[in-house]
């Protein structure tokens, strides 16, 4: 499968809201607060998908969406199967590297796609994490290597 990755716009609210079952209205807000990324399945996507943005005019495999608040990337929401997954924390990571800052992402527990897609990408758990809707999580760090 060729994975190409993009920006969201905010046509793909829904499409977003669908993978994480959110509201759209809450992808959309995501979307225009934040820097988000989609991975795509390239197979699917013609010539003019970028432009179309209709129904089925592309898969989409998951997203990752960041912000940077006192000089570290904040990954705020991941989705999709561990090696999407991995390919889309790149994202924010190239954008650290590039800045010289460190990203932090708290995946829940249960979220084994997301935890191996960190560690595989270079982050370490630093440690626990808040509870999210009582589901306990863990901490990770990325830090640039000098």
């Amino acid at each position: 499968m060729a994975v190409n990755v993009r920006d969201a716009v905010e046509a793909d609210a829904e499409t977003l809201g669908s993978i994480v079952d959110l509201p759209a209205d809450a992808l959309r807000n995501v979307v225009h607060d934040r820097t988000v990324r989609l991975a795509v399945d390239q197979a699917d996507a013609g010539p003019n998908a970028d432009a179309e943005k209709g129904e089925n005019a592309e898969s989409v495999l998951g997203f990752v969406a960041f912000d940077v608040r006192d000089g570290t990337v904040h990954v705020t929401q991941l989705a999709g199967d561990a090696d999407v997954a991995e390919r889309l924390l790149a994202e924010p990571v190239r954008f650290a590297v590039n800045e010289g800052f460190d990203v932090a992402f708290v995946v829940p527990d249960s979220d084994a796609d997301a935890e191996a897609a960190a560690e595989a990408a270079g982050f370490e758990a630093v440690g626990p994490g808040p509870r999210f809707d009582g589901d306990s999580t863990t901490r990770y760090r990325f830090r640039p290597r000098d």
